[in-house]
C-alpha cells in the first residue's frame, strides 16, 4: 500500500508539473487570483468519544498508572529491538544482556508482581478449597453441625452478615464493569463496519479527487495567459505610457515652459497696448488742466501787476503771492514719457506665428507615444501571443503523456479490493466476537451465580432467622439461607482460578498494549522509536524512506508523515515525493519565460518622429527676445505714476489767496484775488478731481502701473529666458532622438517583468497547492487513528482493561465473602447438637 501511495503522489506532483506554467508572484501588476483547489469534505471523523462508560476507562487508567508509573521506555526497546537474542548459546549471559533483560525486568515490575499474585491466587485458592473441603468431612473447620452459644452470638451474626453484604456488593459492582466493558466492546466491534466503510469512502475521495484537482492545477494557466493577452494587447497603455511617464519628466517640462513663453508674449502685447492707450489718456488731461493753470496764473499775474500792489499796506502781500504762484502748475507729466510704438509693432510682428500652435503640436506628438508603441510592436505581440498558445498546447500535451489515470485506476481497485476483503471477513469478526462475547458473559454468569447465592442466603437467613430458637430447632428458611452461603463458598472455590486465570491473561496482554502502545501512541513517542536509525533495518538509516525510495538516507520520519496527514498537507510534501519526482524541475519559469522575455526584449521602438518644438517656434522665441522691451525707461513711467496731478493743493492754494485777499485793503484788488481764488477752486473740482477719481483717468492709471510693471518683469533677462526655454526644448528632443532607447529598455524590461510575474505567480500557486491542498492525505492519518487510536486502544484495549479491572475485583474480593459466609452460615443452618451457653471461644 505505501508503494501504490507513493506512486499516487507521484501522480499528483506529475499532474502539478503539467499545471507549472502559472505563478503567484507580487510582481508590478496585481495579485493574479486563481481560487480555491476544488476539495471535498472527508466523512470520517478519527475521534471516539466513549460515553458514560469512560468514566472506567479512565478509572482503570489511573490504576494501570499505579501499576506502571514509569515513562515509557524508549531506549530499551531501541535497544532490545536491535539486540539479537539465541542466535549462539550464550547470547543471554552476555553482560549487556542481561543488564537489558534487568532494565525490562524493572520497566515491568509492577506487572510482574501483579501477575505473581495472580498466579499464587489461581494456585492457592483451588489448595485451600480441597484442603477445606476435606476439613469439613472430617468435623472440621466448621464442619461439625454444634454451635456453642456466645453471649456476644447476635453481634458477631450481624457483623459477618454487614461484611459479607458489602463483599458481595463490591464483586457485584466488579461483574458489572466486566459486563458493561463486555457489552462495549462488541458493540463498537459491530459498529465498527460503518468506521470501516467511511474510511474506505474517504480513501476513494481521495483517489478520485486527485485528477480534477491536477486538471484544475492545469486550467488555471487560462488565468494567466489571458492576464498575459490583455497586458499585450494593451501596450500601448501600459508600456507606451511608462515610456511616456518617463520621457515626460523631462518633455513636459520644456513644452510647459514654451507655452508659458507663448503666454509672455501675449502678454506682452497687451501691456504694451496698454500702456501706449493709457499714456494718451493721462497726456490729454494733463495737458488740458496745463494750459487752465497756466491761464489763472497769467491772469493773476496781472492782477498782481496792479498799483494797487505798489502801496505800502499791500506791497508785502502782493509779493508773498506773487512768489507762489510757481505752484500753479501741473506735477505728473506724462507727454514727456517715450513711446512704446516700436516695441508694439515687434512683438505684432512676432504674433504673426501661433507660437501656442506650434506648443500644442508638441505637446499632441509627445501624447502620441502609446499609439507609436502599438504600431511598433503588432509582429512582435503576435509572436509572444503565439508562443503562449503554444506553451498551453504543450501543458496540455504533457499532461496526457503522464500515466496518471491508470496509477489511480491501479489504486482504486487495490483499494476495491481491500474494501471487498475487509467486508468478506468481517462477518467473521463478528463471529468471533460473539464467541468472546458469550465466553466472557459465562465469566461473568459465574461470579453472578456465586453472588446469588449470597443475597439469597444473606435474605433466606436474615428473614428466617428467629434468635429465640436453638440452633436445633432453626427453621427451614434460615436453614437455607445457609445453605446457600455454603453454596456460594463452594462455587467460589470452583470457579474463582478460572476466573483470575483470564484476570492475569488479560491484564498482563492489556496492560502492556495500554502502556506500550497506546499512551506512546497518543503522545508520538512511538514513532520516534519506529524512526530509530537502523531499528527495523540494520542496513537502512531511515526505514520509510528505503522502504519508499530504495534510498535510507533521506530524511524521511513516520512521525513527521503522520503528523503532515494529520494537518491535511498534501502527500508530495508527507512523503517528500520531490526525492521520486522533482516538481521543480518540471516548474522551472525559464522553460516557459524564456522565449516571452527574449521576444519582449527585442521590442524597438523609434520616437525620432516626435518633433516637440520646430525651428519656427525656436526663431519666433528669439525674435520676442529682441523686440526692444528690455530698453523701455520703466524708472520715468513709474516715477510720474507715483506723483501727485498738481504741485499744491489748489485748494489750499485757492484758501490761502482768499485769506491773503481780505489782509489788503477793500477795493478792486480785494475783489479780484477773490475772484482769482474762485476760479482756482472750479479749476480744481471740475479737473483736478476728475483727474483723481473719474473711472475713466483712474483706470488709466491703474493701467498704466500694472503694465509697466509687467513689462519690466518680463523684460528682465528676457534673452536669457528665452535661452533656456530654447534649451530646454533642444535638450527634451535629444533625450528623445538620442536616449529614448535607454528608457525604453528600461520600461520594456519592466514590462516583461509584469509579463514573467504572471507566470511566477502561477508556479508559485501550484507549488503551493500540490504541497498542501492537491491530494491532501488525512485519510491516510485517519486509517491510522481508526486502526490503533479508535479501534486498537479505544475499542478493545480499553474494553479489555476494564473487563479484567472488574473481573478481578471480583475474583479478589470472594476471598473475604468466603469467610464471612463459612463463619455467617454457622448462624443460619440448622445443628445437630448444642451447649447450653458458652463464653469460650469457637474454634475451628
Amino acid at each position: 500500500m505505501a508503494v501504490e501511495l507513493c506512486l499516487l503522489l507521484l501522480l499528483l506532483f506529475c499532474g502539478s508539473t503539467v499545471s507549472e506554467v502559472q505563478p503567484i508572484y507580487k510582481p508590478p501588476p496585481g495579485t493574479l487570483d486563481f481560487g480555491f483547489v476544488p476539495s471535498k469534505t472527508y466523512d470520517t471523523g478519527a475521534y471516539h468519544e466513549p460515553g458514560p462508560i469512560g468514566i472506567l476507562f479512565k478509572i482503570v487508567h489511573a490504576f494501570l498508572y499505579l501499576v506502571q508509573p514509569n515513562p515509557f521506555p524508549q531506549d530499551l526497546i531501541r535497544k532490545v529491538a536491535q539486540q539479537k537474542f539465541g542466535n549462539t548459546q550464550g547470547d543471554y549471559q552476555k553482560p549487556e544482556n542481561v543488564v537489558l533483560t534487568l532494565q525490562a525486568i524493572y520497566y515491568e515490575i509492577g506487572f510482574i508482581v501483579s501477575a505473581a499474585l495472580g498466579l499464587l491466587f489461581i494456585l492457592l485458592l483451588p489448595l485451600v478449597g480441597l484442603c477445606f473441603c476435606m476439613c469439613r468431612c472430617c468435623d472440621n473447620c466448621g464442619g461439625e453441625m454444634h454451635q456453642r452459644q456466645k453471649k456476644n452470638a447476635d453481634c458477631q451474626r450481624s457483623c459477618f452478615a454487614t461484611f459479607l453484604f458489602v463483599a458481595s456488593l463490591i464483586i457485584s459492582i466488579g461483574v458489572l464493569c466486566a459486563y458493561a466493558a463486555n457489552q462495549h466492546l462488541t458493540s463498537q466491534v459491530r459498529g465498527a463496519k460503518k468506521l470501516v466503510n467511511s474510511n474506505f469512502k474517504d480513501l476513494k475521495v481521495f483517489l478520485n479527487d486527485t485528477p480534477a484537482q491536477i486538471d484544475y492545477l492545469v486550467s488555471q494557466y487560462n488565468t494567466t495567459k489571458d492576464k498575459a493577452l490583455s497586458d499585450l494587447n494593451n501596450v500601448g497603455p501600459l508600456l507606451g505610457s511608462r515610456v511616456q511617464e518617463q520621457l515626460g519628466k523631462e518633455v513636459r517640462p520644456a513644452l510647459d515652459a514654451a507655452l508659458t513663453m507663448a503666454g509672455a508674449i501675449r502678454e506682452t502685447k497687451e501691456a504694451l497696448e496698454n500702456v501706449s492707450v493709457s499714456v494718451e489718456v493721462l497726456q490729454e488731461g494733463t495737458e488740458r488742466l496745463h494750459a487752465n493753470l497756466t491761464d489763472v496764473k497769467m491772469h493773476l499775474s496781472n492782477t498782481l501787476n496792479d498799483s494797487a500792489c505798489s502801496a505800502a499796506q499791500a506791497a508785502s502781500t502782493c509779493n508773498i503771492i506773487r512768489n507762489s504762484l510757481n505752484q500753479l502748475n501741473i506735477n505728473a507729466n506724462f507727454s514727456g514719457l517715450p513711446g512704446v510704438s516700436s516695441q508694439l509693432a515687434k512683438v505684432n510682428d512676432v504674433l504673426k506665428i501661433d507660437l501656442s500652435s506650434l506648443v500644442q503640436k508638441g505637446y499632441a506628438a509627445f501624447n502620441d507615444t502609446p499609439d507609436l508603441v502599438v504600431n511598433q510592436t503588432k509582429n512582435i505581440l503576435s509572436d509572444i501571443k503565439n508562443v503562449l498558445e503554444s506553451i498551453g498546447s504543450n501543458i496540455s500535451s504533457f499532461t496526457k503523456t503522464l500515466p496518471v489515470q491508470k496509477i489511480l485506476a491501479d489504486l482504486t481497485i487495490y483499494l476495491t479490493q481491500s474494501e471487498a476483503y475487509v467486508q468478506d471477513y468481517f462477518p467473521l469478526v463478528e463471529q468471533y466476537d460473539f464467541y468472546r462475547w458469550l465466553g466472557c458473559l459465562i465469566l461473568c454468569c459465574m461470579v453472578v451465580l456465586i453472588v446469588v447465592f449470597y443475597y439469597l442466603g444473606l435474605l433466606c437467613g436474615t428473614c428466617g432467622y428467629d434468635k429465640h430458637a436453638s440452633p436445633t430447632t432453626r427453621g427451614c428458611i434460615s436453614n437455607t439461607g445457609g445453605n446457600f452461603l455454603m453454596a456460594g463458598v463452594g462455587f467460589s472455590f470452583l470457579f474463582s482460578w478460572v476466573l483470575m486465570i483470564v484476570v492475569v491473561l488479560t491484564f498482563v496482554t492489556g496492560g502492556n498494549v495500554e502502556k506500550l502502545v497506546c499512551e506512546p501512541f497518543e503522545d508520538k513517542t512511538l514513532f520516534k522509536v519506529l524512526d530509530t536509525p537502523y531499528l527495523l533495518n540494520q542496513q537502512w538509516k531511515n526505514y520509510l524512506s528505503g522502504m519508499l525510495f530504495k534510498n535510507p538516507n533521506i530524511n524521511l520520519t513516520f512521525e513527521k508523515v503522520y503528523s503532515d496527514c494529520k494537518e491535511n498537507k498534501g502527500i508530495y510534501t508527507s512523503l517528500h515525493l520531490e526525492h521520486l519526482f522533482n516538481i521543480n524541475e518540471f516548474l522551472n519559469i525559464s522553460m516557459y519565460t524564456e522565449d516571452v522575455a527574449l521576444r519582449i526584449e527585442h521590442i524597438q521602438i523609434n520616437l525620432s518622429k516626435i518633433i516637440l518644438l520646430d525651428e519656427i517656434g525656436k526663431e519666433n522665441l528669439l525674435n520676442f527676445s529682441s523686440s526692444g522691451i528690455d530698453g523701455i525707461n520703466f524708472g520715468a513711467y513709474l516715477t510720474e505714476i507715483n506723483k501727485s496731478v498738481t504741485k499744491v493743493d489748489l485748494l489750499s492754494f485757492a484758501n490761502d489767496l482768499e485769506a491773503r485777499a481780505d489782509q489788503l485793503p477793500k477795493g478792486a484788488l480785494e475783489n479780484a484775488l477773490k475772484g482769482h481764488a474762485n476760479n482756482i477752486r472750479m479749476i480744481h473740482n471740475q479737473q483736478v478731481v476728475p483727474l483723481e477719481q473719474a473711472m475713466k483717468y483712474v483706470k488709466a492709471r491703474s493701467t498704466l502701473n500694472q503694465s509697466i510693471r509687467l513689462l519690466k518683469r518680463t523684460s528682465s533677462e528676457l534673452m536669457v529666458k528665452v535661452k533656456n526655454v530654447i534649451s530646454a526644448v533642444n535638450a527634451a528632443q535629444l533625450l528623445i532622438n538620442n536616449n529614448a532607447s535607454l528608457v525604453i529598455v528600461q520600461e520594456t524590461k519592466k514590462y516583461m517583468d509584469t509579463i514573467v510575474g504572471y507566470f511566477e505567480q502561477y508556479i508559485d500557486w501550484v507549488k503551493e497547492s500540490i504541497a498542501m491542498e492537491v491530494a491532501a492525505c488525512k485519510p491516510i492519518a485517519n486509517v491510522i487513528d481508526t486502526a490503533v487510536d479508535i479501534f486498537l486502544c479505544s475499542y478493545v484495549t480499553d474494553s479489555v482493561n476494564t473487563f479484567w479491572f472488574g473481573l478481578g475485583g471480583s475474583s479478589i474480593f470472594l476471598i473475604p465473602a468466603i469467610i464471612f459466609a463459612v463463619k455467617l452460615s454457622k448462624y443460619y443452618r440448622r445443628m445437630d447438637t448444642e451447649d447450653v451457653y458458652d463464653d469460650s471461644v469457637e474454634q475451628w
